[in-house]
């Protein structure tokens, strides 16, 4: 399927120098049918804003049939403008130090911005979905606490294990999965390199142990990869492209499953499954 893209200045309450988030849109184009829905997807990636791996992901998804908003490209509108950060020494640097600066509640109101602006879109269905990497990833893992969205696919979430979203910033997703708040809620699906340094063992089963302690509906996935390993530029020799695919189609499986159909309200049984060969 063609796409379009778009962007849209929207603005903020908690940007102290009043600049709006820019929020760009990743859309299918479906020629002959102007009345076309189709479902959303709230889209964060990594420290660097909005960059041409970015855009690539996200057109793949969009080519698929869902309203892409790769969601808060601008995340470091409180710092500078929406270009993307580039991949080097110093653009790594400013893109860590603005994710310690940024706060928790300004990183959930671009959230919450760009999850009101698909549903606002006259060919978006409302059926919300999301995904991000890095950074992005943690971020992803916060949207699923909005009812909107269905499904969340989180690619080596960092900062989710640590109480921290960076050095001195408090982060509550974990104790808010404990006290319920993503309980018969939407799907999660974590995706996790064993040799990614940013998230060690510990920090992985903790998260998966409190999201099934919590009976969140979670698929845990750890594969032989590094951090990153889906960047498909300057990724410092870490891009696996056959595993990147492969997981994609875990990603779309998920999305397809819980907000291309609309199946009614969940209902949660945990029903007891029979134990037989």
């Amino acid at each position: 399927m063609l796409i379009t893209k778009s962007f849209h200045d929207v603005p903020t309450k908690l940007d102290a120098n009043g600049r709006p988030v820019r929020i760009f849109v990743i859309a299918p184009n479906a020629p002959g049918y102007p009345n076309a829905k189709f479902p959303g997807e709230y889209h964060h990636r990594e420290i660097y804003q909005v960059t041409g791996p970015v855009e690539r992901f996200a057109g793949q998804i969009a080519s698929q049939g869902f309203v892409i908003i790769p969601a808060c490209p601008s995340t470091y509108h409180e710092f500078e403008g929406p270009e993307p950060i580039p991949y080097d020494t110093e653009g790594t640097d400013r893109g860590n130090q603005y994710k310690i600066e940024k706060e928790l509640a300004a990183y959930d109101e671009d959230a919450t911005l760009a999850i009101d602006l698909l549903c606002s879109l006259k060919n978006c269905n409302g059926r919300i979905a999301a995904t991000g990497m890095c950074l992005g990833g943690h971020l992803a893992f916060r949207a699923a606490f909005d009812p909107r969205v269905l499904s969340s696919v989180c690619f080596f979430a960092t900062d989710v294990h640590s109480a921290t979203l960076g050095k001195g910033k408090n982060d509550d997703s974990l104790a808010r999965v404990r006290k319920g708040d993503l309980t018969n809620k939407g799907e999660l699906m974590m995706i996790f390199g064993k040799q990614d340094t940013h998230v060690p063992r510990e920090g992985r089963d903790l998260i998966r142990k409190t999201l099934e302690d919590a009976n969140v509906p979670v698929s845990f996935l750890e594969v032989q990869a590094q951090h990153a390993f889906i960047r498909d530029e300057s990724s410092k020799g870490r891009w696996d492209a056959a595993l990147t695919r492969s997981l994609f189609t875990f990603m779309m499986e998920v999305f397809e499953r819980t907000v291309s159909r609309d199946l009614g309200e969940r209902v949660s049984g945990n029903d007891k499954i029979e134990h037989v060969c």
